[in-house]
């Protein structure tokens, strides 16, 4: 096991190097950068220019280097832990995705509780009652669930809780604590303006989760070993949760490497919709404005945790199932 974990470790480290060249690459493309979108701007408001300023900024952020040598920069600056900094809020880019990045993790972590404890009772029932009545009611959710956009669903709550309660359901907080610091009043504001995103966001993964988890156990019902059991005079609910639940729980552990880049971007259409102020629409902006080292940070963290958390589904998805383990150790 630990020469497994170390050639995964091993493997990970030419992987983000590939993935921060093709990042770094993609933020380029576009013409110009920020500095040249910004005179634009500018000479279209008919204001005046100054071009010893912006040749002074170019300088200043290596702006006029070839492209292998800001490449290198950006890089060796990652690796001290240096994210750059941000030209759209001149500020670093640490210090501008720190609030946002608290709130993008409560929301995001409260939607995977959400997920999990709807999705794993109702795909249990559903595959233990197969064809019942409940089972329709619930798969017909289900795929109502998966073909409803989460945007859409979001218009469809700021509508009526526009027009049936008279209120704005938008926001993460009372207007009166935007720009304040946390605190306990803006901490249980936050927690009555989280279940609006959570629902939202969640609904779809729920439904999916749902799917996934009812296949899983019911294939797992069918086999050999089930029957045997029961057979023997086990009890049902330990013939369940014994060996056919803990195999079907794979698609739980295998999300872990989803979930883990959720918690940084968040759904950002869905933040764009309800004004929530998380990273998913900064980083949309980022990459609007060309906003570079802001964009590369944002996109180099998201494929760090991908790749952590596929790590660490990997791990637990072989400690979880002998099947994995036993496969493993066959191969080698």
């Amino acid at each position: 096991m630990f020469a497994y974990v170390m050639r995964r470790i091993m493997i990970m480290i030419p992987t983000l190097l590939a993935v921060s060249l093709i990042v770094f690459v993609i933020i380029q493309l576009p013409p110009g950068d920020y500095l040249s979108n910004q005179i634009a701007e500018l000479q279209a408001r008919g204001e005046n220019v100054d071009q010893s300023k912006i040749e002074f900024l170019r300088r200043h952020y290596g702006l006029d280097r070839p492209m292998h040598e800001q490449y290198l920069l950006w890089v060796w600056g990652l690796l001290q832990g240096d994210l750059g900094y941000s030209f759209e809020y001149n500020m670093p880019v640490s210090e501008v995705v720190g609030d946002r990045l608290f709130l993008t993790f409560l929301l995001s972590f409260s939607t995977i509780v959400f997920t999990w404890l709807v999705s794993f009772p109702i795909g249990v029932y559903s595959a233990t009652h197969q064809y019942s009545w409940t089972d329709h009611g619930l798969t017909f959710l289900g795929f109502l669930g998966l073909a409803t956009p989460n945007f859409l669903l979001a218009l469809v709550l700021l509508y009526v809780g526009n027009v049936w309660f008279g209120t704005s359901i938008g926001g993460l907080m009372d207007d009166r604590y935007i720009g304040q610091p946390m605190s306990w009043g803006k901490f249980l504001s936050v927690l009555e303006h989280l279940w609006v995103p959570v629902i939202v966001i969640g609904t779809a993964g729920t439904a999916g989760m749902i799917r996934r988890l009812r296949a899983n156990l019911l294939d797992e019902l069918r086999k050999q070993y089930v029957i045997t059991a029961r057979a023997k005079g086990l009890h049902p609910f330990r013939a369940l949760v014994k060996y056919p639940l803990r195999m079907s729980l794979n698609p739980f552990i295998a999300d872990i490497g989803n979930l883990l880049p959720q918690v940084v971007s968040g759904a950002a259409i869905v933040a764009v919709v309800l004004s929530l102020p998380t990273t998913g629409p900064m980083l949309l902006e980022a990459l609007q404005s060309q906003d570079m080292y802001l964009a590369g940070s944002f996109l180099m963290f998201l494929s760090a945790l991908t790749i952590v958390g596929v790590l660490l589904s990997d791990l637990a998805l072989a400690a979880l199932d002998p099947r994995i383990r036993l496969g493993a150790s066959t191969s080698r």
